[in-house]
């Protein structure tokens, strides 16, 4: 794994391979590694986390800072907005519709989602790009005290990206954890009051994927990441994605979101992390893309599976599951949403909060209608403004009506592991 685990990540992918002669000479390799090299790198790694890169916390001042904010994100009726593309991904998307992809045209798109009126009876937050934290709106006005006049709380995405694990290819882990307590600090001195993390896991069941040792690599980088976050006033936001990616059936999906989960929480506790000020962003439980059960899925089964396997996992400490929009059109993250908080509400309510962190779900209308055109601007915001309502109803289990989505046949792609932006 690119500078990282790389002794502990070839042992432990070892117990994957098949009985070739490459494979078994793979695993008598890892006898050199098994005696001396393995050891001195989990001795090294245990020194850098405890005493280098990140110094362990066993408190902080923003205790009950954290705890309030964090129950103010995942507040009854609200939700949050994920406008936090990177410059690449953002810039597909301009790019598909005949703009440049250059800083003017992502600030007026994000002009329109920051802006739209009445969209503060929706969002409790909204997750920002780092250009973003530093842009204006169209008079000159920051985004960010813009959000705070609606009372909003901005956050900020702080990870650095998807690297490629060497030894496992399809796999991915997430980098940026040099530097995270800087730009943690920089970013609440901004007016940030949350940050958000992704990793990316893959289900491939013919390569026997995701591995032990990557969904562990990942579980330990997300909980090292939440303990910095906390210590510089940040709420985390935990975000292991299963990509949708695939032919599996909705039971697998299920099935590796428990392991997946399982090992964050077990992670986030080993680094003290407080669950009371973090919030998770997972999948909702869908089969993959490519599965024959994908079209007749309704979004009762949605709910069914997704309750089950959160109720399993998740502990009752956190304060919300801010579910992500990845594989659903904006119709469907709307309806599945909606039904998976009336079946809560059936069962006397849940622990946590359920509610969305959206990204496509939230934007592909808006920024259809809007196309670069200034006379689209007061229409697209119009849109922003009622997919935001939508969703922010289905959060109550409320939603009922035309939806307002103009692209509702669209189901939105999730970018592969190998595509790094």
């Amino acid at each position: 794994m690119k500078g990282r685990g790389f002794g502990a990540l070839f042992v432990e992918n070892s117990i994957y391979a098949q009985p070739t002669n490459a494979a078994l000479l793979k695993i008598q390799s890892t006898t050199l590694i098994d005696q001396f090299i393995a050891p001195a790198q989990a001795l090294l790694a245990s020194l850098r986390r405890s005493f280098l890169l990140i110094p362990r916390m066993e408190g902080t001042k923003f205790e009950e800072e954290l705890k309030k904010n964090a129950a103010r994100l995942a507040r009854r009726g609200r939700g949050i907005l994920a406008a936090d593309e990177s410059v690449g991904t953002i810039g597909k998307r301009l790019i598909g519709l005949g703009l440049e992809n250059i800083e003017e045209n992502r600030r007026a798109f994000r002009e329109i989602l920051i802006c739209a009126p009445g969209n503060e009876d929706a969002f409790s937050g909204v997750i920002l790009f780092h250009e973003t934290v530093y842009q204006s709106d169209s008079s000159g006005r920051r985004f960010m005290d813009i959000l705070a006049e609606k009372g909003i709380l901005p956050g900020v995405k702080v990870d650095t990206g998807l690297k490629p694990v060497n030894d496992s290819p399809g796999e991915t882990f997430t980098s940026g954890l040099d530097g995270l307590d800087e730009r943690c600090r920089e970013y609440y001195k901004q007016g940030a009051r949350f940050a958000k993390w992704r990793s990316a896991l893959r289900i491939d069941m013919g390569k026997r994927l995701p591995t032990d040792a990557v969904i562990n690599e990942n579980a330990e980088t997300l909980a090292r990441y939440a303990r910095v976050a906390q210590g510089e006033g940040l709420v985390p936001i935990v975000e292991p994605e299963i990509l949708i990616d695939g032919a599996h059936s909705q039971q697998v999906s299920a099935d590796v979101a428990r392991r997946v989960i399982a090992k964050c929480y077990e992670a986030l506790r080993k680094e003290s992390v407080m669950l009371e000020g973090t919030l998770l962003k997972p999948m909702m439980i869908m089969p993959g893309v490519s599965s024959p059960e994908r079209e007749p899925i309704s979004p009762l089964q949605v709910a069914n599976f997704t309750w089950q396997v959160m109720s399993e996992v998740v502990p009752k400490e956190v304060a919300g599951i801010m579910f992500l929009s990845g594989g659903m059109n904006e119709l469907q993250a709307t309806e599945n949403l909606n039904a998976l908080n009336k079946l809560s509400d059936s069962k006397g309510g849940a622990p946590w909060s359920l509610s969305f962190s959206y990204g496509r779900a939230l934007q592909t209308s808006p920024l259809n209608v809007w196309a670069g055109k200034k006379e689209n601007v007061r229409e697209a915001k119009k849109v922003a403004a009622g997919l935001a309502l939508a969703n922010a109803r289905a959060q109550m289990g409320k939603f009922e009506g035309q939806h307002p989505s103009q692209m509702t046949g669209t189901t939105f792609a999730v970018l592969p592991p190998a595509d790094l932006l």
